[in-house]
């Protein structure tokens, strides 16, 4: 069987390292914008929090990212992160 991924708005972040979180979520971030997916659930766990500090500071620097915050409680609270991505503008007819 081939492997392959399905992009959808959630990225799991447990098992990677902070060295390459940028990478990751800057194209995952591509990757939803290619499929007009505008609200994305990042999840990088409680713990120590390295990987929630990396994952916010690479937010706070992309372009595309019009805000974020701690997911609600019932999608993983301060373990996971909310990001609402920038709509292009809509066409004036």
């Amino acid at each position: 069987m081939d492997d392959y991924f399905i992009v959808t708005e959630v990225l799991d972040l447990h098992g990677f390292f902070p060295e390459q979180v940028p990478e990751i979520v800057d194209e995952f971030i591509k990757n939803a914008l290619e499929l007009k997916l505008y609200r994305l659930r990042i999840i990088h766990g409680k713990g120590k929090s390295k990987l929630k500090w990396v994952v916010l500071n690479e937010l706070k620097e992309n372009p595309h990212v019009e805000s974020y915050q701690d997911a609600p409680p019932e999608i993983g609270g301060w373990g996971a992160t909310i990001v609402h991505l920038k709509q292009p503008a809509q066409a004036k007819e």
